[in-house]
């Protein structure tokens, strides 16, 4: 039986001009220390500034981890008759 290899998405190339010494300079030390290459570490930076970060709860763990607090009663909505004059 042959298995597909998998493959790493393919991406677009982005190329930015005219950036600053101190921000190539800064972009490498930060790479460094995470133990990567500038490419990837520039990758790193816009996916972790431009992709919101998934919570990986689900609704139910969301509302199982809400403190039970107070009375059904502390919650009740008082009773609605419109604005005075409306009928």
């Amino acid at each position: 039986m042959i298995q597909s290899v998998k493959r790493p998405l393919r991406g677009g190339q982005l190329v930015v001009r005219n950036v600053e010494d101190e921000v190539i300079r800064a972009l490498k030390l930060s790479a460094a220390q995470h133990g990567r290459s500038a490419e990837a570490e520039h990758r790193e930076i816009l996916r972790q500034a431009l992709l919101p970060a998934k919570d990986p709860r689900s609704l139910k763990d969301l509302l199982l981890a809400m403190p039970d607090v107070g009375d059904d009663a502390d919650f009740e909505r008082s009773p609605d008759w419109g604005r005075e004059g409306e009928q």
